[in-house]
């Protein structure tokens, strides 16, 4: 299929894009076009304005701010999986982002662009909430600040308002004492995944599954478990305990319910976790 007709503009600065937004009656924000281009392909979305962002030089770039790496939001994939910063500070980033799509996807598809969208099947919403981001963003009222937590609402949903642009994503650096995880199912290497999942282990362990609701989702019960010191069985065995599994066209629900316990089990064995 084709995309509905639709006008297109590059915006050369945030205020710029911000106000071709406000001036248009339905249009969307453009980055890497990873999942955008394919929702127009298939008609599950058809805005009448395209506003490109990806040229707006100030919202590319990786850096450290005292106890945390800043990652612009218009950074591609690629760009993140090279950094030597997220490599010795977020190794969780940089293993999941291996994990998105192909090769040339990764060298056009953009961090912030596949947080903002919320695709539940993403990888980097769900790292976003594994690692305790924080999301700053620019909108006709001014800047504010959203946490991982608070930020993901439902599918292609999220606490963005009208205009909104995620400018950076904040990831405070882990406890050095925290180990990571991360493993997915898909059919073939760069499909969607049937079911994924985030770890961070440390004082407070996040164990986060994508691909298995209609949102990037906290397993708080395994959680949990997993501070008191329990067993990777019994861990495991509370992979989807309180999480409203959804099924799909790759598996039912409780197809996805078991796939999440053999994946945390594997994640946590390989953690070091007994």
């Amino acid at each position: 299929m084709k995309p509905a007709p639709f006008e297109y503009v590059r915006a050369t600065s945030v205020d710029d894009a911000m106000a071709r937004y406000i001036e248009a009656e339905d249009a969307r924000y453009l980055a890497g076009g990873q999942s955008l281009l394919a929702a127009l392909n298939f008609r599950l979305d058809a805005p009448e304005l395209l506003i490109d962002i990806s040229q707006i030089g100030a919202l590319r770039g990786i850096g450290r701010q005292g106890n945390a790496v800043i990652i612009g939001a218009m950074t591609r994939h690629a760009e993140v999986a090279a950094d030597p910063l997220v490599t010795a500070h977020l190794p969780l980033l940089a293993q999941a982002v291996a994990h998105v799509a192909h090769p040339a996807i990764r060298h056009r598809g953009t961090i912030g662009g596949s947080i903002a969208l919320a695709d539940p099947a993403s990888e980097m919403p769900a790292c976003a909430l594994a690692l305790s981001a924080v999301l700053h963003v620019n909108g006709p009222d001014g800047l504010r600040t959203i946490s991982a937590d608070d930020f993901f609402r439902g599918i292609y949903e999220t606490a963005l308002m009208p205009g909104e642009i995620l400018t950076q994503i904040e990831f405070p650096l882990p406890a050095t004492e925290a180990r990571h995880g991360f493993a997915e199912l898909a059919r073939r290497k760069g499909d969607y995944a049937m079911t994924g999942l985030a770890l961070m282990t440390g004082p407070s362990p996040r164990i986060v599954w994508f691909a298995l609701s209609d949102r990037p989702v906290r397993a708080r019960t395994a959680e949990a478990a997993l501070a008191a010191g329990e067993t990777r069985a019994n861990i495991a065995a509370l992979a989807t305990d309180g999480i409203n599994v959804l099924g799909d066209l790759n598996a039912s629900d409780a197809v996805k319910r078991h796939y999440a316990r053999i994946l945390l089990s594997r994640v946590l064995q390989e953690a070091g976790l007994p």
